[in-house]
């Protein structure tokens, strides 16, 4: 019996939520990460080690000019032909209308109970919500930028999707009726 075969590894990054079939890698040591490090820099990982990569609010934490590159190279070598990405984002081009529409009530109910500005909402989930010093957004991704960004990477059949489905996360977080995460598949050739 092959075990990479029976047990083929798939990477959550940035998650907390333990699946079956999944592993969790997180910048930050918790109960449920099975490995720490950071997703530009996956040196940890064989090439061609990994079948299925999920990455739901975690790109848009890294620098356009390098960082964002080089995760999305780091996972392309890491993943094995034909392997699949999942990304989620924060949808730029929603947030924006949503931020300019004045139509737009002021204030938000949030989960807690407590209430916010609508735009100051919008702009957090735009810039990060700071409740940690890695909650900082440093790219707004759009369809057509993080489409140039996976191509630049080597990656093939990219599409955008409604949504990913894999996890229980904001990936499918709507906002007064509208998602507000690009959610898209790639490819490694």
């Amino acid at each position: 019996m092959n075990s990479e075969i029976d047990n083929p590894l798939r990477l959550h990054i940035g998650g907390e939520e333990v699946k079956p079939g999944w592993k969790i890698l997180n910048i930050v040591p918790g109960e449920n990460v099975d490995f720490v490090g950071d997703c530009s820099d996956l040196s940890q990982f064989a090439d061609s080690s990994v079948t299925e990569v999920y990455a739901s609010h975690v790109l848009e934490h890294l620098g356009y000019e390098k960082a964002l590159p080089n995760a999305l190279a780091e996972l392309f070598r890491v993943l094995k032909p034909k392997g699949k990405i999942s990304i989620s984002v924060p949808d730029l081009d929603m947030l924006c209308r949503l931020f300019v529409d004045s139509d737009l009530p002021q204030e938000l109910t949030l989960t807690n109970g407590s209430s916010q500005n609508v735009r100051f909402h919008i702009m957090r989930i735009m810039f990060g919500g700071r409740t940690n010093p890695y909650d900082v957004h440093y790219v707004g991704l759009t369809k057509e930028f993080l489409t140039a960004y996976l191509l630049q990477a080597g990656f093939v059949n990219i599409n955008r999707v409604e949504e990913l489905n894999i996890f229980e996360d904001c990936s499918s977080d709507k906002l007064f009726g509208n998602l507000i995460s690009l959610n898209m598949t790639a490819q490694k050739s």
